[in-house]
């Protein structure tokens, strides 16, 4: 799995490349939110065009780094999120949670 981080005016986009099925990987991409916030980044795009999976874990994940921007007074937007992990919110009703956008442009704006 591959991480990067870009900025769209004053809003951090990560974006995630290959699977969030938990391990390290996944840890990372709450770690780096934390750095994120760490520096005073309160709003994140994470963008999941690139992601051809994800697990409970993953799930957990996209749970904790909105917990963390939320308790830090920020917000998360999801972007790019494949009909294969889309159902995977919507099975477990976590989609009524996160706002989705189909790019992470059009989610870096509803900020």
């Amino acid at each position: 799995m591959k991480l990067e981080v870009k900025e769209i005016n004053d809003v951090a986009v990560m974006i995630v490349r290959g699977k969030l099925m938990g391990g390290p990987e996944t840890i990372s991409v709450h770690e780096q939110v934390k750095e994120l916030i760490d520096q005073g980044t309160k709003k994140v795009v994470i963008d999941l065009s690139h992601v051809a999976w994800m697990n409970s874990s993953g799930l957990g994940t996209m749970m904790g780094c909105l917990t963390s921007l939320k308790n830090a007074n920020g917000d998360l937007k999801l972007a790019g999120v494949t009909e294969k992990v889309k159902s995977l919110f919507m099975i477990t009703k976590l989609i009524t949670i996160f706002e989705t956008y189909n790019t992470a442009e059009e989610a870096a704006a509803a900020f």
